[in-house]
């Protein structure tokens, strides 16, 4: 089969080079010195063993800007910031047919709706777990154990994707309710993405220094999905116990958006549980009061 990776960041990057090892055709797409360094020497990729240890891997990878794309692809992952998710699609829909599985792991829980919306291709809904990030131009840094690629929808095609993943030792899950799935992860990511960004600390400074914020956050999250009718109420504690057991430097992308001066994924992470919130009648003053506030 011949897959496109759409957006060789910290995820994209990290799957299209452990896709690149398995038996089918894999194209990543990226843009400016981060592309031109991976076209000529490969993607590296930085893997942490433990405190003390690291593996480093490299691998060749055809790698190229979204105007160069040609032929048919049987599978697209969407590896782009949420902002970016419309746009990649249009540049790439001239090269996916109505048997053409699309699948985005950006950030933000309704982003299967959306290319549902602009698509006649079979459409997945997932989300992922990593924490990695491009380290330099060409070098992905993935930080920690953490990994499971979850995504459901049409059994079939889920299949497809789940036994491409596990071919190449990523841990996949297909669960019977996707959406709920996913709001477990946006939970955590929403939360913490926006309350690293809002008092510039890693994961766990946050817990430790605004333990109080932290649980109010969620607690507002988990509301906004109970209106939807997913019920996500006991992820609020899970996510703090989760947050509290990462490396003590790990932080969201968000953030590293943010003290690098790069535009945020403020309206999926954060205005979206605001105008949900809304929209559903439910209280969310100290998301409401961030989203003000990194909206300046």
């Amino acid at each position: 089969m011949r897959i496109a990776v759409v957006g060789l960041g910290g995820v994209g990057g990290y799957l299209a080079a452990c896709l690149s090892r398995s038996s089918h055709d894999v194209v990543g797409f990226a843009r400016s010195n981060h592309l031109e360094v991976i076209k000529k020497n490969g993607i590296e990729i930085i893997e942490d063993i433990n405190s003390s240890e690291l593996k480093k891997w490299q691998k060749d990878l055809d790698a190229r800007e979204l105007s160069q794309a040609d032929g048919y692809f049987d599978i697209v992952l969407f590896c782009v910031k949420s902002y970016d998710l419309k746009e990649s699609y249009e540049k790439i829909r001239a090269f996916i047919d109505t048997k053409t599985i699309l699948l985005s792991f950006s950030n933000g829980v309704n982003n299967g709706d959306i290319l549902r919306e602009l698509s006649s291709s079979i459409v997945l809904d997932g989300c992922i777990y990593i924490l990695s990030h491009i380290q330099e131009n060409g070098v992905i840094r993935k930080t920690g154990k953490v990994f499971n690629a979850v995504f459901g929808g049409e059994e079939n095609s889920a299949n497809i994707i789940k036994h491409i993943f596990e071919s190449v030792d990523l841990r996949v899950k297909t669960p019977e309710n996707i959406k709920t799935a996913i709001y477990k992860k946006f939970i955590f990511i929403s939360a913490f993405a926006s309350l690293t960004t809002y008092f510039n600390e890693s994961i766990v400074q946050v817990c430790e220094n605004h333990p109080l914020e932290a649980k109010t956050v969620l607690d507002e999250i988990a509301n906004v999905a109970f209106a939807q009718g997913i019920d996500i109420l006991d992820e609020v504690d899970k996510s703090l116990k989760v947050a509290k057991s990462l490396p003590y430097e790990s932080s969201t992308s968000m953030h590293l958006d943010y003290k690098n001066s790069k535009k945020m994924e403020l309206e999926s992470l954060c205005g979206y549980v605001v105008k949900e919130g809304e929209k559903n009648l439910v209280d969310t003053p100290f998301m409401s009061m961030i989203y003000k506030e990194l909206s300046k």
